[in-house]
């Protein structure tokens, strides 16, 4: 096998509780990314990776394969490691499960980026931001890279900074997708975590840290993760205009 994709699911969550089975336009928000992340062809295996009966109930309900994790993770890079562990896999593909207009392509590309090129190990995503109103939203984050489009730095702050106003600057909103060999997926999850990753809480900045590089490919397919009651009632709209477009073809 050379590439699995993984849905690191946690029932429990903060801001917005049992959001991954909240439903939108009629199916839960795991069932959206579990059918997106289906129609990518590189995919050798899916799974559903969670930490509640309730989350795996729903769904093999929908057809998804599902492996319960233990309750105690941290992160989504911990409960992926667990499901993987036994697996033989090349390459680990992270599908965050709150990202219900996931784009099956965007999967594709990351495992062609990792496969085509020897000596990645991790690789990710952005897209230019155009609606202004997001560059100063801390819940974007934004990337810059340098011109091999390796990752210099995330953050939730407006980066790069434009000290001289009248100088345009374009502005790249990160895509929470990741890819990883197996072998680094368990180098990462083991590092010690970083001054970085706890200031921006960002768990990707304890890789810049420690000395690898990101690779990360532009995407045209923007994300609308959902982690509040104002997020889930944006992803109803957005769904309706696409449901909408889509009846008028």
């Amino acid at each position: 096998m050379n590439i699995i994709g993984v849905i690191p699911a946690r029932y429990h969550s903060t801001r917005l509780p049992f959001k991954l089975i909240r439903k939108i336009g009629g199916k839960t928000i795991l069932q959206w990314v579990w059918e997106a992340a289906s129609r990518a062809h590189s995919l050798d295996h899916l799974i559903i990776a969670c930490d509640d009966v309730k989350i795996k109930e729903v769904a093999l309900e929908f057809g998804a394969e599902v492996m319960m994790t233990s309750p105690k993770h941290n992160s989504g890079t911990d409960r992926i490691a667990e499901a993987v562990r036994d697996i033989d896999a090349k390459i680990v593909i992270n599908i965050q499960a709150d990202e219900p207009f996931l784009h099956y392509s965007l999967v594709d590309s990351l495992a062609q980026e990792m496969l085509g090129n020897d000596g990645l190990v991790m690789a990710t995503a952005k897209k230019k931001i155009e609606d202004n109103s997001q560059i100063d939203n801390p819940s974007i984050v934004k990337v810059v890279c340098d011109r091999n489009n390796y990752a210099l730095y995330f953050s939730r702050f407006p980066i790069p900074y434009l000290r001289d106003k009248d100088i345009a600057g374009a502005y790249y909103k990160h895509i929470g997708i990741y890819a990883y060999t197996k072998d680094f997926l368990f180098m990462f999850k083991n590092l010690p975590h970083s001054e970085l990753e706890a200031a921006e809480k960002l768990e990707q900045l304890r890789v810049l840290e420690a000395g690898y590089k990101i690779r990360v490919i532009e995407t045209k397919f923007d994300s609308h993760g959902v982690d509040t009651e104002a997020d889930l009632a944006a992803a109803e709209i957005i769904m309706a205009q696409r449901e909408s477009s889509a009846a008028k073809i």
